[in-house]
């Protein structure tokens, strides 16, 4: 039996427009997916999911994952749980060249599902570690990370972009843009995270920003703005001394960032109405910036504000179903045992 974790994530800059080859700023919190997984002697895959927004449910297969378990969510969270289990079995088995190796699986996770924090990424990148463990095939950080973007792209359509993978296996903040993904050395950011209990679309969020950039001219160099906004924090970020507590003119000068970022997204539809209620309550409460994270359509906002100021008023926001605040996790993908 192995058992490996991985961290979500919130998007300092860049979502949506890293789709296009523009960059991105993800950063690792200390929120974890745990996969368990046990080698079986036939070729079944046997998956049981708790704490996935799912109500949890157990399901035993041979082949395609065909069957859905019969849950009170919405279909497509369930087909893109188990189609995201599905294909890291398959990275797996690929990677080990055990095309009929089956395997018990437990996925157990404190991130919400499809609220834009990246928790199909840590269970992907925990699954596949895992499970290549379990088969005495173990894998280097970067080919968890490049294997969880392979299977990401399988089930999203060819939309997928390397961003959550890469800072689910590595940890830490990284830099995103096209086939470049590295790690940056940055200080730890106090984030305040607001969940509003629901998650959006992803796939028809995209779509909806490719329909824009591809019909306006105005959308595509709204794109390209974002872009933008990551370089300058990119470079923010890099002047920093890790080492130290941020200091108020840079976390200033990181949530204007935010802010233009957010507004920026708001124009091209990937907000919603409860995401901007929570991002104008952290910012009267005093947060330096505030803005949505992920696809939108609903989930999480991040805000940054290392005084308890925000987190009160999310807590007394109507829309606001759930607030924390999450450290940077430095350190990615680990195993919990083996």
């Amino acid at each position: 039996m192995t058992i490996s974790s991985a961290p979500g994530k919130v998007y300092l800059f860049g979502e949506h427009a890293v789709v296009y080859g523009e960059p991105a700023v993800p950063c690792a919190i200390e929120r974890r997916a745990t996969v368990t997984v046990e080698r079986r002697s036939d070729d079944h895959i046997r998956v049981e999911a708790r704490d996935l927004s799912l109500d949890g449910f157990t399901v035993e297969y041979t082949g395609d994952t065909e069957y859905r378990p019969d849950v009170d969510v919405p279909t497509a969270l369930v087909d893109a749980a188990m189609g995201y289990v599905d294909a890291a079995v398959e990275q797996a088995r690929d990677a080990a060249d055990m095309p009929d190796a089956g395997f018990d699986i437990i996925v157990e996770s404190d991130i919400p599902l499809g609220a834009g924090l990246g928790s199909s990424a840590a269970v992907v990148v925990a699954g596949i570690d895992a499970a290549t463990r379990e088969l005495n095939t173990p894998l280097d950080c970067r080919e968890v990370a490049r294997r969880a973007y392979n299977a990401e792209y399988d089930v999203q359509d060819g939309q997928a972009s390397r961003a959550d993978t890469f800072c689910s296996a590595m940890g830490g903040v990284v830099y995103v843009e096209g086939d470049e993904c590295r790690r940056m050395t940055a200080p730890n950011l106090p984030f305040v995270i607001g969940f509003d209990g629901g998650a959006g679309d992803t796939g028809e969020l995209v779509a909806g920003v490719r329909r824009l950039r591809s019909e306006y001219d105005f959308a595509a160099k709204t794109v390209g703005s974002i872009g933008e906004i990551v370089r300058q924090g990119e470079t923010l970020l890099q002047n920093a001394n890790p080492e130290t507590t941020p200091g108020q003119a840079l976390l200033t000068e990181l949530g204007q960032f935010m802010d233009f970022d957010h507004g920026l997204l708001e124009a091209l539809g990937v907000s919603s109405r409860t995401l901007d209620n929570m991002v104008w309550a952290a910012r009267e409460a005093g947060a330096y910036g505030a803005k949505l994270t992920g696809a939108g359509g609903g989930g999480c906002i991040v805000a940054l504000d290392e005084t308890p100021e925000t987190e009160t008023a999310l807590e007394y926001t109507a829309e606001c179903h759930d607030v924390f605040r999450a450290e940077l996790d430095r350190i990615g993908v680990r195993v919990e045992e083996s």
